[in-house]
């Protein structure tokens, strides 16, 4: 395509720069150990709100965990969380609410274990089954069970699952 004046061409790469910013912004990931969450309730459904998710290692015999997440469009890659030690990633919900990222949880003596640690329909929905989390805190705590991880809330009982291995 071509430009009869520099004005279009100019407005052109503006554009451009301004998606190229908001796709290279909407992630957020870091190997830096997590800062604790601050409180967890009062988390309100505000569409496309940028989301922080939080693995908390408290697994049963103080081993460290590894975790592999990733989403349809990222690689989180492979991090290691020590015990009592907690990890986290930001994103934000994508326009179409189809967000979803699933980790790969493994450590000594505990397995290989799949969870589905973020999705819209039950982490993002604000008449789902759970409250909304903008601080999405999870727990892993067992190899097996029905307790195996929690999404921990303030207000209420722990939210706990089985692993998606089941």
């Amino acid at each position: 395509m071509a430009f009869p004046n520099k004005p279009q061409c100019i407005l052109m790469f503006m554009i451009s720069f301004f998606i190229l910013t908001l796709y290279v912004s909407a992630l957020d990931v870091s190997d830096a150990v997590a800062e604790t969450p601050g409180p967890i309730s009062g988390d309100a459904y505000i569409p496309l709100d940028k989301k922080h998710v939080v693995i908390h290692n408290v697994v049963k015999n103080n081993q460290t965990v590894n975790v592999h997440c990733k989403s349809s469009d990222d690689d989180l890659g492979l991090i290691h969380i020590p015990w009592n030690q907690t990890w986290g990633f930001r994103f934000r919900v994508n326009i179409w609410g189809t967000t979803k990222f699933h980790c790969h949880f493994t450590w000594h003596r505990g397995g290989s274990h799949f969870f589905e640690i973020f999705n819209v329909g039950r982490d993002d929905d604000e008449v789902g089954l759970l409250p909304v989390c903008k601080e999405c805190l999870w727990e892993v705590r067992r190899h097996d069970g029905d307790e195996a991880i929690c999404r921990i809330t303030g207000d209420s009982d722990p939210y706990c699952f089985p692993w998606d291995d089941n």
